[in-house]
């Protein structure tokens, strides 16, 4: 009988794990270690003939699996983790465990140098977000909201507009865990689009701001002097903002968009210089 999981709970497969798993069992092993959860813990299965089993279910050997990506099982097979409703959009595996994910084959994290969890964490740490309540503008995969969480923040509000975007999170295991107690507490996560939504939050409701929009030719509005005016309003007087800019963008068709952001961000009332691949800024009183 085939037991069906909560696609969050699942084993996640790869191309290359299937092929380690395959060449167990054909050199007569009866057992495999490895990850079914991106590298966030190690367990062994049973290799067999015909099957291989996980936490007592077995699951068939997948005919083949396709590159650069990430499977779940879903009832029946193991599918990518991919959805097409507008743009295809896929989470990709790294080498460093946890995945980035694509928007039509336009990467959205950071994944050559580091894992994109590091890079959060770095990003999330220029904020200082112990005690404070943080904007999270552009939720995404969730890790800017995730090490908010754990680093001590009260209260989270993170924004995230694309519902295939939403339901990636649910399949990985890097995303916060919404059955996590703290995570739970302290993380409101709303479907929705900030770009909208900014203007109905509280004026000096914010102690710091992390913003990771998409790039400048894909959410322009998130880019605009209108928006960043808004976030000034919302984030209280020597609140703190991190903005994601990137360095593909830095010198985009001849523009240097740190520099654009960072002359908005002072026209809105911020004192800002660049840190990392974007901009740091202070809400000035």
């Amino acid at each position: 009988m085939t037991t069906v999981f909560p696609p969050s709970r699942g084993p996640l497969l790869t191309q290359e794990m299937l092929t380690a798993m395959r060449a167990a069992r054909d050199a007569g092993l009866s057992h495999w270690q490895g990850s079914f959860d991106l590298g966030r813990s190690e367990e062994t299965v049973e290799v067999l003939r015909e099957c291989w089993r996980w936490r007592k279910a077995e699951f068939p050997w997948p005919a083949e699996l396709k590159p650069r990506t990430i499977h779940y099982w879903d009832g029946g097979a193991f599918a990518p983790v991919r959805r097409f409703s507008e743009s295809l959009i896929k989470l990709v595996p790294t080498t460093w465990g946890a995945p980035t994910f694509e928007i039509d084959g336009i990467k959205m994290l950071p994944s050559a140098q580091c894992s994109p969890w590091d890079d959060a964490q770095r990003k999330v740490a220029l904020i200082e977000p112990r005690g404070k309540r943080i904007l999270d503008t552009c939720g995404g995969l969730g890790y800017f909201a995730r090490a908010c969480v754990e680093a001590g923040a009260s209260h989270v509000l993170s924004f995230e507009k694309n519902a295939d975007v939403l339901w990636l999170r649910g399949l990985n295991p890097w995303s916060p865990d919404p059955h996590d107690p703290v995570t739970a507490r302290v993380l409101e996560l709303r479907h929705g689009d900030v770009g909208e939504a900014v203007a109905t939050l509280p004026a000096a409701g914010f102690d710091a701001v992390l913003h990771d929009p998409p790039r400048f030719g894909i959410a322009g509005e998130l880019y605009a002097q209108r928006f960043y005016d808004e976030l000034a309003r919302v984030l209280r007087p020597r609140g703190a903002l991190f903005h994601y800019t990137g360095a593909p963008n830095r010198n985009s068709r001849g523009r240097d968009l740190p520099a654009e952001v960072m002359r908005r961000l002072a026209k809105a009332g911020f004192a800002a210089h660049r840190a990392l691949d974007g901009v740091q800024a202070i809400r000035l009183a």
